[in-house]
């Protein structure tokens, strides 16, 4: 078997000086409840880092150097006024730059990196030194809008990068996006664009409520090209490899992509806080290797992933360590740490009939219909 293609990393520190701070309770007798982290925490990301540096997958990457995208770049998609209103926020300290988008004295600058960072990471993947990257950036970006932040999201960094890609010349790109609530910033993006094909994998009318449906399928000549898959809770490795299999590959050949990009948020994991859909370790290497295997057979490798959510401080390192090990083809035999724990084997195996059934509408919608 020939050696896995290069992959490249994206990492800065100062991602991290974006601060979503502490959460805060108050309760009846006047008193408070200790307050606790925001979930949107930059431990985790530290942790992610430390894990691929611990487990020696680091070492075996490509160093992409970070940047700061410019203003015209994040124009291309956000609102002149959605900019100055977040940079304003961010100087005076603290805010909220749409709805449940946390600000601190940090974000403007970690904002700017994670979407230059991503664009050089396109780039990166474009022209070498690495036909595949991975940009481990805060903060997260998929369900930002044109004209507001969302969901703990300031700037949408895929759409910001794919927009470049455009405008380089890459005539169709791909968006996988496996988090488990709904990319709705991304859709948004591109629901008219029959060059961008938007896929999404995630736990039905979680978050944004509303988003996500069978029925949103684009609009004009984008129509088709927004693909949402939304599934149960507890559809569990099992049934995400199958929606892999079954919906996402014969949708991406159809479509034939020159470049694909997965807004990889690990938060459909079986430890997460914010979602219930118990993917392990495991289930994350193999959506990874299978994402892979469509880039290597339909555009010659060229495959970017982008974090996302997540929110298990414990479990997210692992996860993410997984979808890269299989992303990537570089296996570190770092073990999962619940091996021996029965909700792992539950993850591992569960497959319900509500998951079939969730699949059998997305094939009837987007495959046997198609």
């Amino acid at each position: 078997m020939a050696d896995p293609l290069p992959f490249g990393l994206v990492y800065d520190p100062r991602f991290l000086l974006h601060d979503t701070g502490m959460i805060h309770a108050a309760l009846p007798d006047g008193s408070a409840l200790e307050a606790a982290e925001h979930p949107s925490s930059a431990r985790i990301i530290r942790r992610i880092h430390a894990l691929l540096v611990g487990s020696g997958l680091a070492d075996r990457l490509t160093p992409i150097p970070s940047r700061e995208a410019t203003r015209e770049e994040i124009l291309a998609f956000h609102t002149p006024e959605y900019l100055n209103r977040l940079e304003a926020l961010s100087r005076a300290g603290a805010g909220d730059a749409g709805e449940s988008a946390p600000v601190s004295p940090g974000s403007w600058e970690a904002a700017l990196l994670a979407s230059g960072s991503t664009i050089a990471a396109i780039d990166a993947v474009l022209d070498g030194p690495a036909p595949r990257a991975y940009v481990l950036a805060r903060p997260p970006g998929h369900h930002a809008v044109a004209s507001m932040g969302m969901g703990y999201c300031l700037l949408n960094n895929v759409a910001i990068a794919i927009l470049h890609a455009r405008q380089r010349g890459v005539p169709r790109v791909l968006i996988l996006d496996w988090d488990v609530h709904h990319g709705n910033g991304t859709q948004a993006a591109f629901y008219d664009d029959p060059s961008v094909l938007f896929i999404s994998l995630h736990q039905e009318d979680w978050y944004p409520i509303g988003m996500g449906g069978l029925d949103q399928r684009g609009a004009g000549a984008g129509i088709g090209a927004t693909v949402n898959v939304p599934l149960p809770a507890g559809t569990g490795d099992r049934g995400y490899a199958a929606v892999m299999d079954r919906i996402v590959a014969p949708v991406a050949r159809r479509f034939q992509p020159d470049l694909i990009v997965v807004s990889a948020g690990q938060d459909a994991s079986m430890m997460d806080p914010l979602g219930r859909m118990l993917v392990s370790m495991a289930g994350f290497r193999a959506m990874g290797r299978r994402v892979r295997a469509l880039a290597d057979e339909l555009c010659g490798g060229r495959l970017l992933l982008v974090q996302e959510g997540g929110y298990s401080e414990v479990y997210t390192p692992f996860s993410t360590l997984g979808a890269l090990e299989g992303a990537s083809g570089l296996i570190t035999g770092t073990a999962d740490p619940y091996l021996d724990q029965s909700e792992l084997a539950r993850a591992e195996v569960v497959f319900t009939h509500d998951t079939e059934q969730a699949i059998e509408a997305a094939e009837r919608v987007h495959i046997h219909s198609a």
